[in-house]
């Protein structure tokens, strides 16, 4: 029953992947002045820019194992945080008392019109949602496809022009000769989960918002071993990597404009060169 009806939904997701204007305009402008000028304080390079507004960064997952360490990243580089959680209370729980963090409640697969009042006047947003295992093989459509859609047609009804996924590689197996990576099954088993996540990266890339993906290798809890390893997309077939990383990499990607419009695959080895994020976004072309 259920392999009977993926063909309908990736015809639905995909007849969903037409761009439509943005209302940008000025909320473009003071994004742009947000996080270049964030850099600038960040980095000694130049007084506080006075006409910098807000920095606030909305979170979706924000209580996941890897959208927890987005949270405390953003925190201390400065941004302010709308923690987007399904349980505010319980979600508050998870992280140290903090003025500059606010939990909202937001569940991508509720439809963009509660996504907007729940990002609010957040200039960006990072997406570091993933469906919960289970016997509902819809799920990760659910989350990884339709609830991703929903969260960047909420950015476009509002101006948010910065939007930064945390998807896998490996997401293009199929069609990079990877079909029988035991990875690429594996990731697969639970609703065809890769193909849900390439999707939605799809409708990300002809929106018109100004992205960054981020592709991790396997995810891993503990803490960085050898340096960050960045390469273009397709190009990455194993390989696992810190969350603190991917993290790290997530939230650099708000003040460099070398990651903008771009598709990045990440993992960490030991015996490879460290370089600034920076850098490794400006190699990816």
């Amino acid at each position: 029953m259920a392999s009977a009806s993926y063909p309908t939904i990736f015809r639905l997701s995909s007849d969903n992947f037409i761009p439509r204007p943005s209302p940008l305009g000025a909320r473009l402008r003071r994004c742009h002045v947000t996080f270049c000028s964030l850099k600038e304080e960040k980095d000694g390079q130049g007084e506080p820019n006075e006409q910098r507004t807000t920095k606030t960064v909305f979170v979706a997952g924000a209580t996941g194992n890897t959208g927890k360490r987005i949270v405390t990243q953003l925190l201390s580089k400065g941004f302010n945080v709308k923690a987007g959680v399904r349980d505010v209370d319980s979600a508050k729980n998870n992280f140290p008392t903090d003025t500059n963090i606010q939990f909202v409640k937001a569940d991508v697969t509720e439809g963009a019109a509660k996504l907007s009042e729940a990002i609010g006047d957040a200039e960006a947003v990072i997406c570091a949602t993933g469906f919960r295992p289970s016997l509902d093989f819809l799920a990760p459509w659910k989350v990884d496809n339709f609830g991703t859609v929903n969260l960047v047609d909420a950015c476009r009804s509002i101006g948010v022009n910065k939007l930064i996924l945390i998807s896998s590689i490996l997401v293009n197996g199929a069609a990079i000769g990877q079909l029988f990576n035991p990875a690429y099954i594996v990731l697969n088993v639970f609703g065809l989960t890769l193909v849900a996540k390439l999707q939605a990266e799809q409708y990300i890339r002809k929106s018109g918002i100004d992205f960054t993906i981020v592709r991790p290798g396997g995810l891993r809890n503990d803490p960085p071993s050898g340096n960050i390893v960045m390469q273009a997309e397709d190009t990455l077939f194993e390989g696992s990597i810190s969350r603190d990383q991917v993290a790290e990499v997530a939230v650099e990607a708000l003040l460099y404009p070398e990651a903008s419009y771009k598709v990045v695959e990440i993992v960490s080895r030991e015996n490879a060169p460290k370089k600034s994020l920076q850098e490794l976004f400006a190699s990816i072309k």
